[in-house]
Order: C-alpha cells, then sequence, then structure tokens
C-alpha cells in the first residue's frame, strides 16, 4: 500500500442535532461516500483531523480506517467551517476508485524569482489553482510554473507553462494567465483647467500693480 496519510474513524449512529455532544467531546462527525456505495455516518478525532488538514489538500489521497478495519482511500471532498470560529463542523469524505480518473482542484506554486518585480513591480497571480483530471495515483498536491520568464512588464505566464506530470490533464485554457508583474503606479499632477489658470494669473498681475503702486505713494517724508 502506498505511504499515504492516515485518518481513523468510528461508525456513528447519532445524527442531527445530536451531534453536538460529539464536538463538546473533541470529536467531528463526517460522512464517506462514493459512486456505487452506500454513505456511512463517522467520527473522527477533531484534533488529528486538524493536523492532517495543515498537510493535506484536496487532492491528496488518504487512507481512512473505520472502526479498526482495512484501509481504503479517500478524499476530503468537503469541510463546512463555523462562520465566526472558522472551526470544522462536518466533514465529507469522497470514496475513490483507483481505476477511475478523478477531476479536482489543484492549487499552483510559482518558484524562482521574477525580475520584473524586482524593478519596482508588483507579482500578481490571477489564478491560484486549476483543474485537472487523472488517475487517483496520479493526482498532484501542487502543480509548479518558473517565475524567472518575467523579466519585463509585458511578459506573461499561462497555463500552458505549468509543469505538468505525466497522466495529468489539465481542464483550462492554455492561454490563461496565471501570473504576470504589473508595473509601478506613478502619482501624475493634478491637471489645472486653463481658464483657472488664466484666473490665476491675472490676479497676481493684479496684485503686482497695485503693490507697486503703494510702493509709489509711501515716499519718505523730507526732513
Amino acid at each position: 500500500m502506498p505511504d499515504r496519510p492516515q485518518l481513523a474513524a468510528t461508525s456513528r449512529t447519532v445524527t442531527g442535532k445530536a451531534v453536538a455532544h460529539l464536538r463538546r467531546d473533541g470529536l467531528l462527525p463526517a460522512v464517506v461516500y462514493g459512486r456505487g456505495t452506500e454513505s456511512e455516518s463517522l467520527s473522527i478525532d477533531a484534533h488529528e483531523f486538524d493536523l492532517l488538514r495543515r498537510h493535506t489538500g484536496a487532492s491528496t489521497l488518504i487512507d481512512l480506517t473505520v472502526d479498526g478495519g482495512g484501509g481504503r482511500p479517500v478524499l476530503v471532498h468537503n469541510v463546512q467551517i463555523h462562520p465566526v470560529n472558522r472551526k470544522p463542523l462536518h466533514v465529507d469524505l469522497f470514496a475513490v476508485r483507483m481505476t477511475e480518473e478523478l477531476t479536482v482542484e489543484v492549487p499552483l506554486v510559482g518558484t524562482g524569482s521574477a525580475l520584473a518585480s524586482d524593478n519596482g513591480g508588483t507579482l500578481v497571480h490571477p489564478v491560484s489553482s486549476v483543474k485537472v483530471r487523472a488517475l487517483p495515483a496520479a493526482l498532484p498536491d501542487t502543480l509548479t510554473y518558473d517565475l524567472s520568464p518575467l523579466v519585463s512588464f509585458d511578459e506573461t505566464i499561462t497555463v500552458a507553462d505549468i509543469v505538468v506530470p505525466e497522466g495529468v490533464t489539465i481542464q483550462a485554457e492554455p492561454t490563461e494567465v496565471i501570473a504576470r508583474v504589473l508595473p509601478p503606479r506613478v502619482e501624475e499632477a493634478p491637471i489645472v483647467p486653463e481658464a483657472e489658470v488664466a484666473e490665476g494669473e491675472a490676479a497676481e498681475g493684479e496684485a503686482a500693480e497695485e503693490a507697486a503702486e503703494g510702493e509709489a505713494v509711501e515716499e519718505p517724508a523730507e526732513a
């Protein structure tokens, strides 16, 4: 059996609002289902699941054991999160068939550095993940791409630049941009309408004339 993350569970008969006491006891209600199999209600250790989530993703195969039985490969299909404390409330596990292809979302990871960002630009990632199709054993945890071609603000990285493992098909347009460097913003001076400029110049001229007249009037008194 491949060296995959392990998750132990026990069968659960408690359902509905009664599962609240399970959470108070540090357990997390879950369900496992798959094509051609009946769904099962389970309980898993909330702390162990939290540790598992830190090192796995949507495409990571996990060996699930129920009541100490044999392991079977599953994917974490959905996690219901509490809106306030952000803790998991319920977990959906999908039992996979190793001979059937799956479509899952896989995160993208840029490697290297973008020279254009060193010149004052901002590196942006319009797309952070893509859907891929592959057999369960071939599903990657992440997909990588090289940032070094971004030497100017005109360059882009597209889906076609992703390093794709053998047996994996990306379900996205090859021309879709996944990374680029935006040029620095240039603060432009406010444009003053010509009429206001003319009025300002006229006012300055009048002020200068008044000042000159005042100097002419204020002559020094004779001794």
